[in-house]
C-alpha cells in the first residue's frame, strides 16, 4: 500500500486572498493566528504524513477549498538491503559441519561488520561471542543455600484455646449509658 504526505509552502490558489485563506485555515485546523502565520512563512511544512490515497485526497480537497495550494507526494519507502553470504564453492562436497559442544570452546570476540554509515560508529565495539548452550543446561550461577536468621522466641507464649485475644479493656471502653427513657418535649 502506498503512503503519501501532504505539505504546504504558503502558496495560494489563483484568485484567493491571503486574509480569507488564513481565516479559512484557522477554522479548518482550529489553530491560533501564530500557528497559521508559520504556515505562510515560505518554508515547506508537512501537514500530515503516512496517509493512504483516500485520506490524502480528503486533506487536499479541504485545503484547496480553503484557498491553499498543497503538494501531495508519495512517502519514500525505506528498504534495507541485505548482503547474502556467497554460496559454498562446491555444493556437492559441502557437508554440514559437526556441531561443537558449546562448553568446549571459549567464547572469543565477535567481528561486527557495519551495514551502513550509522552502524560504522559501532565497528570498533568489542562484543563477546556468546555461544548457545545445549538444551537442559542451567544458565544461572550456583547460589549458596540461604541460612535462616536466628530469632529468639523464648519470651513469647501461647494463649489457651478459646481465649479472647483482643486488646485489654480500658476504663474508657465502658458501654454508654442507656438514654432510651429520656424524651424531648415539643
Amino acid at each position: 500500500m502506498s503512503l503519501y504526505e501532504i505539505a504546504f509552502s504558503g502558496q495560494l490558489l489563483p484568485g484567493a486572498r491571503l486574509e480569507q485563506v488564513e481565516a479559512n485555515l484557522t477554522r479548518l485546523f482550529q489553530a491560533d493566528a501564530q500557528r497559521i502565520a508559520l504556515l505562510f512563512s515560505g518554508r515547506r511544512i508537512v501537514i500530515k504524513q503516512n496517509l493512504d490515497f483516500d485520506a490524502v485526497e480528503k486533506y487536499r480537497l479541504a485545503m484547496e477549498r480553503a484557498g491553499a495550494q498543497v503538494e501531495v507526494k508519495p512517502m519514500p519507502v525505506d528498504v534495507e538491503e541485505i548482503e547474502l553470504a556467497p554460496p559454498p564453492a562446491n555444493a556437492a562436497s559441502a557437508a554440514p559441519a559437526p556441531v561443537a559442544d558449546a562448553t568446549s570452546r571459549a567464547p572469543g570476540p565477535l567481528k561486527v561488520v557495519p551495514r551502513d554509515e550509522y552502524m560504522a560508529a559501532f565497528a570498533d565495539v568489542e562484543a563477546p561471542d556468546f555461544g548457545i548452550a545445549p538444551v537442559g543446561v542451567d544458565l544461572q550461577d550456583a547460589q549458596p543455600e540461604p541460612t535462616p536468621p536466628r530469632v529468639d522466641l523464648s519470651q513469647f507464649s501461647l494463649a489457651p484455646v478459646g481465649s479472647d485475644m483482643s486488646e485489654r479493656r480500658r476504663a474508657s471502653d465502658v458501654p454508654p449509658p442507656d438514654t432510651s427513657h429520656l424524651k424531648l418535649l415539643d
